[in-house]
C-alpha cells in the first residue's frame, strides 16, 4: 500500500468496539454450543432503495477494509468487557486473539446498486464474520447515503463545480467520511481539512461574513483578503449590498478577480444581476459561486442561472433527506461444521412482511440491452449464465484476512461516473420513482 491508495492512515484506532453487544454474546453462546467455527456466508444488501431514489451508490468500501484490518481487542478493551460482565472468560480469550482470517467480496466502490444487490459478501467462521456486522453496516449505510445524494447533486449540476462544505452541520468524524463519500459521488472539493489530509481530497476556502464584519468597511475587508490570498480569491459579496459589493470587489481586485460568492437571497435573480454587472465592469472571467442551503432540487432550479459552482452543506451531509440506505447483514449460507470440505447450505430468515431474505451464496451481474445500457440487475446462487460471465459485479477485496483491493479514491470516483452513465437516462430524473432497472433472481 502507498499514500495514493488511501491517503494518510494516521493514528487509526481499533474498530472492535464499534459494535453492538449482541454480536459478542452470540459469539459466547456459539462457542459454548460448538457452532462458532461453522463456515458461514454473510451478505450486506438492502431490500429497497430510499423512497424515490432510482439507484444507490456504493461508498465506504475503503473504510470497511480499514475497519476489518483494525478490528482487534486490546488489553484495555478486554478489561472493559470483563469489568462490565459483557462476556465470559472463554469468550474473552477468543476475542484476545481475534483477527479476521476469512474472505470478502463486494461491489467496487463507486458502483451503483439496486434492491437485493449483494453489495458485500463476508465468508469465514460464524464467530469472525458476525463480529463485523455493526461496523460494516454503520460505514456502508452512512457513506452510501451521502454518495447517493452527492450523485444526484452532481447530475443536477450538469458539469458545474461542486464544493462539499458540511463539516459544521454534522459530527466531526462524520464530516470526514461525508467529504470522502461526496467526492466519490461527484463533488470536486471539500472545505474540511481533515478530509483533505486523510484522503487527499482537494480543499478550498476563503472567508466568511465574520471577516467582512471584522473590518471597518467592506473595502478594507476585500483589500485585506486580496493582499493575503491574491486576485484569484473568492470574495463574499452579500454581507451588505450585493451591487455595491461587486463594484467594490472589482475595484479592489481588478478584472482578474477569481470569483464572487452569493450566500443569500433569490439566487437565480441575484446571479443574473451579478453576472451582468461583472461583465459590464470588464470582469468577464470572474466566476460566480452560490451557497445557501442547496440540495439537488435547488441546484436543478439554477440550471439556467450563470453560476459556475455550488457549495453544499447540510443537505449533502444528511443524505438530502435520506441519511441511511437501510442495508442489512444477513447469514445466507453455512456449513454444519468447521471443515472446509463441508458443503455450504442456504439459510434465510422467513418472516411476515417485507423482511424475508433469500438464502444462498450469491453472484450478481448487470445485463445490458443492445445499446449497452443497463436493463436488469441479475442475482443468482447457481452457475453464472455464459452471457453474463463478463458482467459480474463482485470483486475480491480480502483474501484469507489480507486486503487485496486497495485503490486510489479517484478510481472510485471515475468508476461512479462510468457506472451512472451506463444507466437509462431516466436515472437522472429527480422526480420520485421506482429503481431505474429491475432486480431479477435466477
Amino acid at each position: 500500500m502507498n499514500s495514493a491508495d488511501l491517503g494518510r492512515r494516521v493514528g487509526v484506532p481499533s474498530t472492535a468496539l464499534f459494535t453492538d453487544q449482541y454480536e459478542l454474546t452470540m459469539v459466547q453462546a456459539a462457542l459454548k454450543a460448538g457452532t462458532a467455527g461453522r463456515r458461514s456466508v454473510f451478505e450486506a444488501f438492502t431490500r429497497r432503495l430510499p423512497e424515490g431514489r432510482r439507484y444507490g451508490v456504493v461508498a465506504g468500501i475503503g473504510r470497511v477494509l480499514d475497519a476489518v484490518e483494525n478490528f482487534h481487542f486490546d488489553d484495555e478493551m478486554l478489561a472493559f468487557l470483563r469489568d462490565q460482565n459483557v462476556v465470559d472468560g472463554p469468550t474473552l480469550d477468543y476475542l484476545a486473539d481475534y483477527r479476521f482470517t476469512g474472505d470478502i467480496w463486494g461491489y467496487p466502490e463507486g458502483e451503483v446498486y439496486f434492491p437485493g444487490s449483494p453489495i458485500l459478501r463476508v465468508e469465514g467462521s460464524f464467530a469472525e464474520c458476525v463480529l463485523l456486522e455493526t461496523v460494516i453496516l454503520s460505514i456502508l449505510n452512512h457513506d452510501s447515503a451521502i454518495a447517493a445524494a452527492a450523485s444526484r447533486m452532481s447530475s443536477a449540476a450538469g458539469g458545474r463545480g461542486l464544493i462539499e462544505m458540511g463539516a459544521r452541520r454534522t459530527h466531526e468524524l462524520s464530516a470526514v467520511a461525508s467529504a470522502r463519500a461526496a467526492y466519490i459521488g461527484g463533488f470536486d472539493t471539500t472545505s474540511d481539512l481533515a478530509a483533505g489530509f486523510r484522503y487527499n481530497i482537494p480543499t478550498v476556502g476563503t472567508s466568511a461574513h465574520a471577516f467582512t464584519l471584522l473590518h471597518d468597511s467592506e473595502r478594507d475587508a476585500f483589500r485585506a483578503q486580496v493582499d493575503s490570498l491574491g486576485r484569484d480569491t473568492t470574495l463574499l459579496v452579500d454581507t451588505y449590498d450585493v451591487t455595491a459589493a461587486v463594484r467594490t470587489a472589482v475595484e479592489v481586485a481588478g478584472t482578474e478577480l477569481g470569483a464572487v460568492r452569493i450566500d443569500s437571497g433569490d439566487l437565480l435573480l441575484v446571479a443574473h444581476r451579478v453576472r451582468q454587472q461583472l461583465d459590464e465592469l470588464g470582469a468577464t472571467g470572474t466566476k460566480i459561486v452560490v451557497t445557501s442551503d442547496l440540495d439537488e432540487y435547488a441546484i436543478a432550479s439554477l440550471a439556467a442561472a450563470p453560476v459556475d459552482a455550488y457549495g453544499v452543506g447540510t443537505q449533502l451531509v444528511t443524505g438530502s433527506g435520506q441519511p441511511t440506505c437501510s442495508m442489512v447483514y444477513k447469514l445466507v449460507a453455512r456449513a454444519v461444521s468447521a471443515d472446509p470440505a463441508d458443503p455450504l447450505r442456504p439459510v434465510a430468515k422467513k418472516s411476515l412482511g417485507a423482511k424475508t431474505s433469500i438464502g444462498g451464496r450469491k453472484w450478481a451481474a448487470r445485463r445490458l440491452d443492445a445499446d449497452g445500457v443497463a436493463e436488469a440487475e441479475v442475482i443468482g446462487t447457481g452457475p453464472v449464465p455464459p452471457e453474463l460471465a463478463g458482467r459480474q459485479l463482485l470483486a475480491e477485496l480480502v483474501r484469507a484476512g489480507e486486503v487485496v483491493a486497495r485503490e486510489p479514491l479517484d478510481a472510485a470516483r471515475e468508476r461512479h461516473i462510468a457506472s451512472r452513465a451506463g444507466l437509462p437516462m431516466s436515472a437522472m430524473q429527480l422526480s420520485r420513482g421506482e429503481p431505474v432497472i429491475p432486480t431479477e433472481y435466477v
